[in-house]
């Protein structure tokens, strides 16, 4: 299965990916506009600082994820290789939120907290590939099949 890599030396830190996350899916065809519309900023996808090395962290579709173990409701399962999120199931005890190992399951912004959201790899969009690997000026982000280590 693709997973989306990350390149940490060749991350600018320029959080642009963050950016495209968030306006994935939006509806709206122009960037700047959405933003300056208000649009909550709600990546799935953030860039992390330790001594001049940057790097995006996003959900890693574990093999074996204790998010989905741990999921009280059952709201998150693990299809195809990919975990997803069903919204209508949360009940936001953000049980998810604590076991991720990765720290990549946040409350959801867009719902006020009531529901978790995460990384599912733009698979509802028309790109063919996560937005924030669209994105990436440097091609830091990469999405890939990679043998399993």
């Amino acid at each position: 299965m693709k997973k989306v890599y990350v390149n940490e030396e060749r991350c600018l830190g320029c959080h642009l990916c963050e950016f495209y996350c968030s306006f994935a899916g939006g509806g709206e065809t122009d960037m700047a506009k959405a933003f300056k519309l208000g649009r909550v900023v709600a990546p799935r996808v953030r860039i992390e600082e330790s001594k001049d090395i940057y790097f995006a962290v996003q959900c890693r579709h574990c093999e074996d994820p204790l998010c989905v173990k741990s999921c009280i409701a059952g709201a998150l399962t693990k299809k195809n290789g990919m975990v997803e999120i069903d919204k209508a199931k949360c009940v936001g005890c953000y049980t998810c939120v604590l076991v991720c190992p990765y720290g990549c399951i946040a409350p959801d912004k867009k719902s006020g907290g009531k529901t978790v959201t995460k990384c599912e790899l733009c698979l509802n969009s028309a790109a063919g590939e996560p937005a924030c690997v669209k994105g990436c000026p440097n091609k830091a982000i990469v999405y890939e099949e990679r043998g399993e280590q």
